[in-house]
Formats: C-alpha cells, sequence, structure tokens
C-alpha cells in the first residue's frame, strides 16, 4: 500500500513539477515579479513533494 502511495506522490511531483515550470515560463515573459514568486515557491513545493515520495518508497523497500 506505501508503494502504491509512493508511486502517486511521485506522479504529482511530476504534475506539480511540469505546472511550476508552465508558470515560471510564463512568469518571466510576462516579467510579473509576483507570479515569478509564486512559480518558484511552486517548483520548491513539486521537489519536496519528490523527496517524500522517495523516502515513501525507500522505507517501503526496507520494512
Amino acid at each position: 500500500m506505501k508503494k502504491t502511495r509512493g508511486v502517486f506522490g511521485l506522479l504529482s511531483a511530476g504534475a506539480s513539477a511540469a505546472s511550476a515550470f508552465s508558470s515560471l515560463k510564463a512568469a518571466r515573459g510576462d516579467k510579473d515579479k509576483l507570479a515569478l514568486a509564486n512559480a518558484l515557491g511552486s517548483a520548491i513545493v513539486a521537489i519536496t513533494g519528490l523527496a517524500l515520495a522517495i523516502r515513501a518508497m525507500r522505507k517501503d523497500g526496507k520494512a
């Protein structure tokens, strides 16, 4: 069950990263500093989600 949760976490992190990249590209094109800050925050959230998913999958393999 935890492995499935880890896989869904990876998929979610991938989708978040794609969204953050798209937002970052649009914010840079519009030269909108607030949108740029939001996109960078989203990228940090995606990286954190990826790390949590990887940790969940590793713990599942050891237990």
